[in-house]
C-alpha cells in the first residue's frame, strides 16, 4: 500500500463553511477505520473570517506547506461577492502561481462549489471540462471562455484536477477519492459514519439507488439495506433477512415495500447493477470477477441484470440466491 497523501486544505476569505467541513470530516472519520490522513489547513492570510463571519485561524502560510506528487489539495467555495472583488484578484496573486506550480508538478486539486473560480482564476482550467454550484456554472463559462462548465453532473475529473458542485457534492468527491484508494466497501463506512448513504462517483447521475430508497425511519429496513449493500456477493434468503431483523418474511417484505416504495428483489437488482458499473470502471477485472461480487453464479446471470433497463421487470433474474 503506498503512503497516504498528505491533504491541504486552503481556508480563503469568505469561505463557506460545509464546503469546508463536509470533505474535511470525510477524511477525518476515515481514519476511524485505519487509514489516518495528514491534514493541514492553510490559506495566504493567517487568520480569516468566514462568509458566515466565523473567524478561522492562525492558518499555516500555504508556500510553507511541503507536498509531492499523489498529494491533494482541496480549494472549498467562497462567497461571490469576495470573487468578483478587486482583493480577489490582488491578494490571491502569489497562491495562484504556487497553484499552477502544485499541479505541474503532479499535485492533485479538488475544488468543491465556487472554488473552482480559484482553479479558473488561476488559468488551471483552460480547455478542461469542469463544474460549480448549478447557480454559477454560467457565471464560470462567461468570465473564464475557455472552461468547459458542464451541467448536471456531481463532480468532473479532467487530468488532475477534480471539480464538484455545489455543498454536499464535496462530500462526494471525498468518499470517491476514498473509493478509488481503499475501495468501495471502505467508502461506505465511512459513508455510514456521517449518515450519508453511499456515494456516487463522477459518472453517476444525481439520481442514485443508494439515496432514493433511504428517506425513511425504519431502522429495521436500513439495517437489511445496509447488510444487502455489505454482502451482494453473498446472497441470502428472505428467512435470512427476516431473522436478521427479528420479523417474520411475510411482515419484512411488506414493511421493506412501505418504507421504500419497492420490494427487496428489485432493490437488489438496483444495488447490483450500479455495482457491476462501478466495477466495469476496473480495467484489472474479468466479467466474472465482476459477476461473483455482484452475487451472480454466472456471466450470464449478470448480463441478463444488464440487458435490462430501470423499472423494466427483473423477475427473471435471481436476485435472493445461495
Amino acid at each position: 500500500m503506498k503512503p497516504l497523501p498528505h491533504l491541504l486544505f486552503v481556508v480563503p476569505p469568505a469561505v463557506h463553511l460545509l464546503d469546508l467541513t463536509g470533505p474535511v470530516q470525510v477524511f477525518y472519520e476515515a481514519a476511524t477505520y485505519g487509514q489516518p490522513y495528514r491534514l493541514t489547513f492553510c490559506s495566504y492570510q493567517s487568520v480569516v473570517s468566514s462568509a458566515a463571519g466565523l473567524g478561522l485561524g492562525p492558518l499555516v502560510p500555504f508556500a510553507e506547506v511541503p507536498l509531492v506528487p499523489g498529494d491533494v489539495i482541496f480549494l472549498p467555495g467562497l462567497a461571490m461577492e469576495y470573487l468578483r472583488s478587486e482583493a480577489f484578484r490582488q491578494e490571491g496573486t502569489a497562491f495562484f502561481g504556487w497553484l499552477q506550480e502544485q499541479h505541474s508538478r503532479g499535485v492533485r486539486l479538488c475544488s468543491v462549489c465556487t472554488g473552482a473560480f480559484i482553479l479558473a482564476h488561476a488559468g488551471l482550467l483552460d480547455g478542461k471540462k469542469c463544474t460549480t454550484h448549478w447557480r454559477r456554472l454560467a457565471e464560470l463559462q462567461a468570465r473564464y471562455p475557455h472552461v468547459r462548465a458542464q451541467a448536471d453532473t456531481l463532480f468532473v475529473r479532467d487530468g488532475l484536477i477534480d471539480t464538484s458542485a455545489g455543498l454536499t457534492a464535496g462530500i462526494d468527491l471525498a468518499l470517491y477519492l476514498l473509493e478509488e484508494r481503499h475501495g468501495p466497501l471502505f467508502a461506505t463506512k465511512v459513508a455510514r459514519e456521517l449518515v450519508v448513504y453511499s456515494r456516487r462517483g463522477a459518472q453517476h447521475r444525481q439520481l442514485s439507488v443508494y439515496l432514493d430508497y433511504r428517506n425513511h425511519l425504519h431502522s429495521g429496513v436500513h439495517q437489511v439495506q445496509d447488510w444487502l449493500a455489505d454482502n451482494l456477493a453473498m446472497g441470502a434468503t428472505i428467512n435470512v433477512l427476516a431473522e436478521m431483523v427479528h420479523m417474520s418474511p411475510r411482515t419484512l417484505t411488506r414493511t421493506f415495500r412501505q418504507a421504500t416504495g419497492i420490494s427487496i428483489n428489485e432493490y437488489t437488482t438496483a444495488l447490483r447493477r450500479e455495482l457491476a458499473a462501478t466495477l466495469r470502471q476496473n480495467s484489472a477485472l474479468t466479467m466474472e470477477n465482476i459477476a461473483a461480487q455482484c452475487g451472480f453464479r454466472n456471466v450470464r446471470q449478470l448480463r441478463r441484470l444488464e440487458s435490462t433497463s430501470n423499472g423494466e421487470s427483473t423477475s427473471r433474474v435471481p436476485i435472493i440466491q445461495k
